[in-house]
């Protein structure tokens, strides 16, 4: 199977694992798309790929009306948590594809760690579709910090020798690096936040496996993954916990860069 097949799937059965565990978005994010893309409280955002919702929560706690469009039922349901205390949240079953939603309607797009499960020239079309002029995407990752440490080289080759499709997936990861391709002639904007993690095994296990390439249960190379887990920690864990540096790549783009509203927004 290709890492694009059927990626609504893959974080079937890792929903707990990953409203648990991953790591959330440094808040700070509001702040710097205020000032660099002048969101307003008042802009409708699509987020695409909205999994459980950690990305949305942010623009909803900025009193931003968010549109969540999720294709994973069970990541669905788990976002769904978030209209208890934002009415303000609509949930949708799509995809970056075919998102569903009505043309020029929203004023942001937002992605958090999903830019690399779509098709670019189908998803390109989409976007520019469903955006008002003048709106933005917003692209959000977190990635693990440098990879040239002895820690980071050791967490790497794990996920290479027992992960299901590492190799596969991680050439998807390349996208975000060419983001400004996304929409030719736009304006792009690149920030990034860095940050460092202290987790504990329990935590470092519960991360790994939210992550789509990690072996479920059952799977010939479960076992071994997380045999190679605890020795990692064992080995690089201080104090009981481990030290990890993480650093959040924000890529803005753009589509219509000569409209007045947006104009008036960067002035």
């Amino acid at each position: 199977m290709s890492a694009r097949s059927d990626t609504a799937q893959r974080f079937t059965g890792r929903v707990d694992d990953y409203e648990r565990y991953r790591p959330r978005y440094p808040v700070e994010l509001i702040a710097l798309l205020q000032r660099r893309c002048g969101l307003l409280a008042t802009d409708l955002v699509a987020d695409i790929g909205a999994g459980t919702g950690m990305l949305a929560e942010l623009f909803l706690a900025n009193g931003n009306a968010v549109i969540g469009v999720e294709p994973n039922a069970e990541m669905r349901a788990s976002c769904a948590r978030l209209q208890l205390r934002y009415p303000g949240l609509t949930l949708v079953d799509g995809t970056a594809e075919a998102t569903t939603l009505q043309e020029a309607s929203v004023d942001f797009i937002s992605a958090g760690r999903a830019f690399h499960w779509f098709d670019p020239e189908l998803t390109r079309r989409e976007f520019s579709r469903i955006l008002r002029p003048g709106g933005w995407v917003v692209l959000v990752t977190l990635r693990r910090g440098r990879r040239d440490t002895a820690q980071e080289e050791a967490y790497e080759q794990i996920l290479l020798d027992h992960g299901v499709d590492y190799r596969e997936v991680l050439k998807g990861y390349r996208a975000y690096d060419v983001a400004e391709q996304f929409f030719a002639g736009g304006i792009t904007i690149r920030e990034f936040i860095d940050r460092q993690q202290a987790v504990t095994l329990e935590e470092l296990l519960g991360q790994t496996q939210s992550l789509s390439v990690a072996p479920m249960p059952g799977h010939p190379k479960y076992d071994g993954m997380q045999h190679a887990l605890c020795e990692h920690f064992a080995q690089f864990a201080e104090g009981g916990l481990l030290h990890v540096a993480t650093s959040c790549y924000l890529t803005c783009i753009q589509i219509a860069p000569g409209d007045s509203r947006s104009k008036h927004r960067r002035d």
